[in-house]
């Protein structure tokens, strides 16, 4: 019912009286504005003092628990005089009115301004994502636990209190009666310092940084005493404590609540899809795997790699020979009776070679070098490629029975023979 002025982006407005502002939501939703705010500043060379205007006065048609302790707060909370202040507000949300009241008369000046990308709604709603994904892990920690504890005990002392004097007060139900009055005297202490932070710190910085010294070291003291929590069952409550946390830092880190809604919905979902997800992927791979064909790859192998696998898997079979022979289930007298050389072959079980110097000697003699069967595989060698070379100046009526007769001849193996 007020005659208010209506305040766009851009604007610049200089006036003395007293007089009310109004900023009408755009009600089209734009993804880019999801973390941009408009920044009002009132400027004066003479004290004056923002009230603002709610039409939810009397807190009954809040929508959410969040309006509800904003419109609680507002009420109580009594606004501070000063000659500069600023005022953020966010993109899509309630209609914001405020009326400014100077002590004289002197001129004010109103400026609007947009900022694209807000640092503070950016850095909430990250920490909103990181707090929720890695709370579990968190809540195990002991660094983090002091952490919160230093941090709960500076800004919400009441509650800080009331947690550590838990065991004394016999009756859950008179517990959390006076958890409700902490938490919402918090929330007001809370508020309170959002709004006079900058007046404070430039005011008042030396109680302000002993009030924050001093109730630190006490909570770290207070945590340090009781231990960090180690019953599964305070674990998961700290979990889940940290998790409501970061809905309600998503919540206030954009300026669209159905992206809140909707990004709260998909972090629900990832928690609760995680090990379906997981198990799906580890069945996939297997089937893979298992219907996967494999291409057989043929290696060749040269001379030398030959000999020395030769050597390898024949050193391999006489050691499991030697082992086979020494258990206790072999029948030693039965296999004593159909050999010729049993002291040999008991040589052989306790770790004697297989093979005499004698006849090793002859093989060397046989297949070493300068021996017989060397120079005849020589020999024989140079003789095919003499009888190819002939073979070109034969007739073609002839090719065919030249074929037909290589077909019928013996490849010669001179490593074969040396392995048997």
């Amino acid at each position: 019912g007020r005659n208010c002025s209506f305040l766009q982006e851009m604007d610049v407005i200089q006036k003395r009286d007293e007089n009310c502002y109004c900023y009408v939501q755009n009600r089209t939703i734009h993804l880019q504005y999801v973390w941009s705010t408009l920044q009002v500043t009132v400027n004066s060379r003479e004290t004056f003092r923002i009230e603002p205007i709610s039409e939810k006065s009397n807190c009954r048609n809040s929508e959410t628990v969040f309006e509800f302790a904003a419109c609680a707060v507002q009420i109580l909370w009594k606004p501070e005089t000063s000659t500069e202040t600023s005022i953020s507000i966010k993109q899509y949300g309630e209609d914001v009115c405020f009326k400014i009241q100077p002590f004289k008369t002197e001129p004010y000046t109103v400026s609007v301004k947009r900022e694209m990308l807000d640092g503070k709604l950016l850095f909430l709603f990250v920490a909103g994502i990181f707090l929720f994904h890695f709370a579990n892990s968190l809540s195990r920690s002991t660094k983090f636990f002091y952490l919160s504890g230093i941090t709960l005990g500076v800004l919400a002392l009441p509650v800080f209190v009331l947690l550590t004097l838990k065991r004394f007060i016999p009756r859950h139900s008179t517990f959390w009666i006076l958890m409700s009055g902490c938490l919402m005297s918090s929330l007001y202490f809370i508020y309170c310092f959002k709004e006079n932070m900058q007046w404070l710190w430039s005011e008042h910085r030396n109680y302000l940084l002993g009030y924050f010294l001093a109730v630190g070291i006490t909570s770290f003291a207070t945590c340090y005493q009781h231990g960090p929590l180690t019953t599964e069952l305070n674990i998961t409550l700290f979990t889940w404590t940290l998790q409501l946390t970061a809905f309600v830092l998503i919540y206030g880190g954009v300026t669209i609540p159905q992206v809140a809604y909707a990004v709260i919905a998909v972090s629900l979902c990832s928690k609760g899809l995680c090990y379906p997800l997981g198990a799906a992927c580890h069945i996939g791979r297997k089937m893979k795997n298992h219907f996967k064909s494999k291409k057989l790859v043929f290696k060749y192998l040269t001379d030398e790699e030959y000999r020395e696998q030769g050597e390898t898997e024949t050193i391999r079979a006489l050691e499991e020979l030697r082992a086979f022979c020494r258990n206790p289930d072999f029948p030693s007298w039965l296999a004593v009776s159909k050999l010729q050389s049993p002291h040999r072959f008991a040589g052989f079980v306790l770790g004697s070679p297989h093979l005499s110097p004698a006849e090793t000697k002859a093989h060397d003699e046989q297949y070493g070098i300068g021996s017989f069967f060397l120079e005849e595989q020589l020999f024989e060698t140079r003789a095919e490629s003499e009888q190819d070379d002939s073979a070109n100046s034969i007739p073609e009526g002839d090719e065919e029975e030249e074929d037909e007769d290589e077909m019928h001849k013996q490849i010669s193996f001179p490593y074969a023979t040396e392995l048997l």
